[in-house]
């Protein structure tokens, strides 16, 4: 297996195939249920998202190739049920992350 494929092997989410209602609406935690987290490496990718770097940049930055970083993004956006990347940010700010320094 080639780095690039066990990089993304050890980050894939089990993708279930989502009902037509649940498609529609944005999902909502059920009470008590956990927040979203992110794995070390995937919140790295997420700030370099929220510092505004493109695929090309955070593949660069992380030795990974382009399409394996915009997998990842858009894995890190279906995870968090969010629309566009801007709306990264906000949602690591929301968190207060001490691993997100955006600046």
């Amino acid at each position: 297996m080639r780095m690039e494929q066990a990089i993304e092997y050890s980050l894939a989410e089990e993708e279930s195939a989502p009902s037509a209602l649940a498609s529609l609406a944005p999902e909502q935690p059920a009470t008590g249920a956990q927040p979203v987290s992110l794995t070390p490496r995937v919140r790295e990718m997420a700030v370099l998202v929220a510092r505004g770097f493109t695929d090309r940049q955070i593949a660069s930055e992380l030795s990974i190739s382009e399409h394996t970083a915009a997998a990842h993004i858009r894995r890190i956006l279906k995870k968090l049920n969010l629309q566009s990347r801007a709306q990264i940010g906000s949602w690591l700010i929301e968190r207060r992350s001490p691993t997100a320094d955006l600046n």
